[in-house]
């Protein structure tokens, strides 16, 4: 028998990584990081660990190094299978080696092999890569450093040895640096971590420092949020070439950023459709069952999903059509084919939404998809498609190939949910799809977040999009970016070009981006000076790279069938070119030095985890007893999925390629007689959820004792009736919503639009004096005109 206590080899030796140091430089919108991952062989043989590791998912590795003693070795981009075939050959001879690439099915995933380290010695390891930040509901630009590897589910059964620990148990240290520049002055910098306080570089405000706050344990992800002041304000960035490459390549010329910020007019936005197809697709796997946070023990993810249901049940437009489906290792649907909204159906829809649970085991989320695209669309009701998922597949690459091919069909707006949601996932469901990517982590309420997506679901779509550039005689461009095919109000798009030719010092560019919205044609322009920004690096190259490569791989992955490897050698050619990691490249790193063959056959080490440990000390206990916390910590633990093998000879790596790349591994399920089947007990529910949960479908309250009782009134005290009890009933509940809970107002806001549109249907006329009595009842003071009447 064996006790947990850390992630330990089989000999009880710790694994080798000792701490991570990272720096983050941010310029803008975009950011380059540094991480230093220290290791020490403390074993008596030399050592090969494989680590799996996550990155946020369109990052761009573009530098891998090694220092062993006073060695440093850099690494070189070379296509896959010559650097594997590099990797083992250094293995036998007995040369130091590394090889990092990334995951054929999941861009956010990366595995780094450290092989035949020789024992007693260290390596530090250096990696850099660059990432856009996604701008949040509230303007915030946000970075993660994920520290959780979700267990990627795997349907067919998986062969790769994951471990798992407690999060209390991670073993090695981080320190985390960020240094902030831009434009714009920085007004704040957040974080779900504690921080040491903002430090100001200069006067402007415009260049700060901060760090994480001594003590930090890496077990969780670690979220920094960045503010600047004027968030809106359209920029470009000009990045001059790297001197060494040769004019005329992407490397060699100059690269611009633009981040643009369409505006749209008022009286358009304020419409908002009164049609569409909404689909809203649930994560009911295992892991959805966790809680939302640490300090808040009440909530659980699917507990917060059911909720946000609710709401945006509440909040649809009478004349819609909606359908809800579930999915795990299967998938439901509420509906054999989305319905019209109405009364009947949303109460049916809610009975089913209030029964769900986390128990439809793994997390396929294709076959769902497929079904939902193969029905045919409804005329004049645009389709909408809501997905909430906390992010553990493993075959995001095909997901996001199927959404991208019914772009046209629909938008996808997608939710990560609760810490390790995969960026790479959620953000490209929402980039194929033409929608809007939402992250919920620690105390994050998801439904403010949920009903903003709503609200960009239910503007009207833009249309026509085109981008024009006016550059001087002489200068010409070449756009790396898709064509962006979605706009929202205040929502950035991001637009990577390369510049060729030559121009005078004060040259200057214009680009317009035109657009039509609700029939209107629209345009916005962005006036922008040619002379490149002084020391940015090569951030905004090697993102460009990283933009056009991800497109040229995405249309091999189509043209697969063809046999056409012209798209895969362009790819390669790029990301050898520009330094970039891809799915076809890799990188690899061998020391040089004297080494000796290594002897023996491979011994596989195999670590345990606590979940076996668990079953192995618990067999002899009933289920009664093993029912509560501690069953959980099998299927909640903090996942690292590692290798470790010593010893040596030719094709290690090669070898355990063969069983990684059948897919990360699938996270186990407690069996049946071991899932507890009693229920935990119900918290109350919250006054404002009982208020929206008695709303009808029209938008109205009815005036019953339910009603009297969420708004903390006895019957007797509520039946006033003077005009139809409904009206009465309806301004009481808008009352109370305005005079109550104005700090939720983005929550409520949609299903109180609703509420006024009927009660002016009414055409009641006592609507100022029934306002002046609920007010009086309720003991508020709000005006008539702030109810929407």
């Amino acid at each position: 028998k064996m006790d947990c206590c850390g992630l330990l080899t089989a000999q009880k030796e710790p694994v080798p990584l000792k701490s991570v140091e990272v720096e983050l430089q941010v310029r803008d919108h975009v950011a380059t990081v540094v991480s230093t991952l220290n290791y020490e062989n403390k074993e008596d043989k030399p050592l090969e660990a494989v680590f799996v590791f996550p990155l946020p998912g369109d990052a761009a590795v573009c530098h891998f190094s090694a220092t062993i003693g006073q060695t440093q070795i850099v690494a070189e981009v070379k296509e896959k299978q010559q650097a594997r075939e590099e990797y083992d050959d250094a293995l036998s001879s007995g040369q130091q080696a590394f090889l990092l690439e990334e995951s054929d099915q999941s861009p956010d995933i990366f595995s780094l092999s450290v092989g035949s380290l020789p024992p007693g010695e260290s390596a530090s390891i250096r990696l850099e890569y660059v990432t856009e930040l996604a701008v949040q509901a509230d303007d915030g630009l946000r970075f993660c450093l994920p520290a959780v590897l979700n267990p990627r589910y795997q349907p067919q059964g998986a062969s790769v040895q994951v471990t798992s620990v407690p999060a209390s148990l991670v073993p090695y240290s981080l320190s985390f640096s960020a240094r902030v520049s831009s434009p714009r002055p920085v007004s704040k910098v957040e974080s779900n971590c504690s921080l040491d306080p903002l430090q100001y570089l200069n006067i402007e405000q415009t260049q700060a420092t901060v760090k994480l706050a001594a003590g930090h344990k890496f077990d969780r992800d670690v979220e920094v949020l960045i503010y600047y002041k004027d968030a809106h304000q359209p920029t470009a960035v000009v990045e001059a070439g790297q001197a060494s490459a040769k004019p005329g390549s992407l490397m060699g010329d100059p690269a611009v950023m633009l981040s643009l910020y369409p505006e749209f007019p008022q009286a358009v936005m304020s419409s908002l459709a009164s049609c569409g197809e909404f689909v809203f697709l649930l994560d009911r796997s295992g892991s959805m069952d966790d809680h939302m946070n640490d300090s808040k023990r009440d909530q659980t993810r699917i507990g917060s999903a059911r909720d946000t249901l609710l709401l945006l049940l509440k909040s649809l437009p009478m004349g819609c059509y909606f359908n809800i489906y579930s999915f795990g290792s299967g998938y439901e649907h509420i509906f054999p084919t989305s319905v019209e909204y109405s009364q009947k159906t949303m109460e049916e829809a809610l009975k089913t939404v209030e029964r769900m649970g986390a128990d439809l085991g793994g997390t396929e989320i294709l076959k769902p998809l497929q079904h939902i695209y193969s029905q045919p669309c409804i005329p004049n009701q645009p389709r909408q498609v809501f997905v909430f998922t906390d992010g553990e597949v493993w075959n995001t690459k095909e997901i996001i190939s199927l959404v991208k091919n019914n772009s046209g069909s629909h938008r996808c707006f997608s939710f990560g949910i609760g810490e390790g949601a995969s960026s790479a996932l959620i953000n490209g469901l929402a980039k194929e799809g033409g929608g809007h990517a939402q992250f919920i982590t620690g105390a994050d309420r998801m439904q403010p977040k949920v009903m903003q997506s709503l609200r960009f679901a239910l503007q009207p779509a833009v249309v026509d999009i085109s981008v024009t550039w006016d550059l001087p005689k002489g200068v010409s461009v070449t756009v790396l970016s898709p064509p962006i095919t979605a706009l929202f109000q205040g929502q950035r798009s991001l637009v990577y070009a390369q510049l060729s030719g030559q121009s005078s010092e004060a040259a200057e560019g214009c680009v317009t981006v035109k657009y039509s919205l609700a029939g209107h044609p629209s345009q916005n322009q962005l006036h922008f000076s040619l002379t490149p920004a002084q020391d940015t690096g090569l951030t905004v190259h090697r993102l460009a790279a990283r933009t056009l490569i991800r497109s040229l791989e995405m249309e091999e992955r189509e043209s697969r069938r063809e046999q056409d490897g012209g798209l895969k050698k362009k790819v390669v050619e790029l990301s050898v070119q520009s330094g970039v990691s891809s799915i076809f490249t890799a990188f690899i790193a061998v020391n040089k030095g004297d080494g000796e063959a290594i002897q023996g056959p491979l011994v596989r080490r195999n670590v345990q985890t606590p979940g076996e440990c668990y079953f192995m000390k618990n067999k002899n206990k009933s289920h009664a007893d093993l029912c509560g916390t501690e069953t959980q910590l099998i299927s909640c633990c903090v996942y690292s999925a590692l290798s470790v093998a010593v010893g040596g000879g030719a094709g290690i790596f090669s070898k355990m390629k063969k069983k990684l790349s059948g897919g990360p591994a699938k996270m186990s399920v407690p069996p049946p007689q071991l899932r507890c089947s009693c229920s935990p007990k119900q918290p109350p529910r919250d006054p404002l959820l009982q208020l929206v949960s008695l709303q009808k479908a029209s938008g109205c309250w009815e005036l019953d004792p339910a009603l009297a009782a969420a708004l903390g009134k006895t019957s007797e005290e509520v039946e006033n009736t003077k005009p139809a009890s409904e009206v009465w009933a309806t301004l009481l509940a808008l009352i109370w919503l305005h005079g109550f809970k104005m700090d939720a107002q983005e929550e409520w806001e949609l299903l109180a639009m609703k509420a006024a549109s009927w009660l002016r249907a009414q055409n009641a006329p006592c609507v100022t004096e029934c306002v002046k009595a609920g007010n009086a009842l309720l003991g508020c003071n709000v005006q008539k005109v702030a109810l929407g009447l």
